[in-house]
């Protein structure tokens, strides 16, 4: 039995990058299994894997980022606790795994927790959010004015919080996200439906809807190396929009209660603070 497993999915990524990641990773007195999910068209990335924790699996065909870590998902089932998502771009430098197990053991409803996410250069990334509505997916893409996308961006990204303690939050990114595994089997995991960019609302979303917590847990942070890619990159982009269709068709556009009220119930969270959303 492992204290804890994760999963990286690969993608022609940089070694060095990647390299930070596994280390991070398995820098632990406990006992872990890493999964690396390789979707490159080669296996130049296979020397990755040489560590006798870590099981390396290629998968040229590339069904996506959550299919990808389905694959390990499916694999740990009984073997392991507590599974984490992480994406290739991700480092610590301290302990981060061991305080949030920690917190999970405290609050057996608690079904997935993602800690404090910083750029290398220590600035805070906003990543746990309110459920999305059509106008902010459009509103954060596409509108050129900045004094319109921060009021949206102030109240999605829930940045009067202050980011400094704990609380439930209906969407965390799945760039560094820690499940437990029993909540993981029970939803069945990824839909695979989505190649890639709405995989992590949709399945914080699923485990809400089993009566599970979605946490951000600030005791502990990690950093992102991240590139919005999505903005930058045509091709890119017709998979976020893909993606955020598909999304949509699932859960419902402008007529959505079950996103009123849990978005509703999040904002109360914050009710007291000076300049309440």
């Amino acid at each position: 039995m492992f204290d804890i497993t994760g999963s990286i999915v690969l993608y022609k990524n940089s070694p060095a990058l990647v390299k930070k990641a596994i280390a991070s990773f398995l820098n632990t007195k406990l006992n872990v299994r890493l999964y690396l999910i390789d979707h490159s068209p080669n296996e130049d990335l296979k020397f990755l894997g040489e560590d006798d924790r870590i099981e390396y699996i290629a998968n040229p065909l590339n069904p996506g980022f959550g299919a990808g870590h389905n694959v390990a998902i499916h694999k740990v089932a009984e073997k392991s606790k507590f599974h984490a998502v992480i994406n290739p771009d991700i480092y610590y430098n301290e302990a981060v795994i061991e305080p949030i197990i920690d917190f999970f053991e405290q609050y057996p409803r608690i079904g997935t927790v993602m800690p404090k996410i910083l750029y290398p250069d220590g600035r805070t990334q906003y990543l746990a959010k309110l459920l999305p509505t059509p106008l902010d997916f459009i509103v954060r893409r596409f509108i050129p004015f900045d004094f319109i996308r921060n009021k949206i961006d102030n109240r999605f990204e829930l940045r009067k919080s202050g980011y400094n303690r704990s609380f439930n939050v209906p969407f965390l990114s799945g760039c560094f996200i820690i499940f437990r595994t029993s909540a993981l089997l029970k939803i069945g995991a990824f839909d695979e439906n989505i190649f890639m960019y709405t995989e992590d609302i949709d399945i914080c979303r699923r485990i809400i809807d089993l009566g599970y917590r979605c946490m951000f847990f600030p005791s502990v942070s990690v950093y992102h190396d991240h590139e919005r890619k999505s903005f930058v990159d045509f091709k890119i982009f017709k998979i976020y929009l893909k993606s955020a269709i598909y999304y949509f068709n699932k859960w419902g556009w402008f007529f959505d209660r079950g996103r009123e009220k849990i978005n509703h119930d999040t904002l109360k969270q914050f009710s007291t603070l000076k300049g309440a959303y």
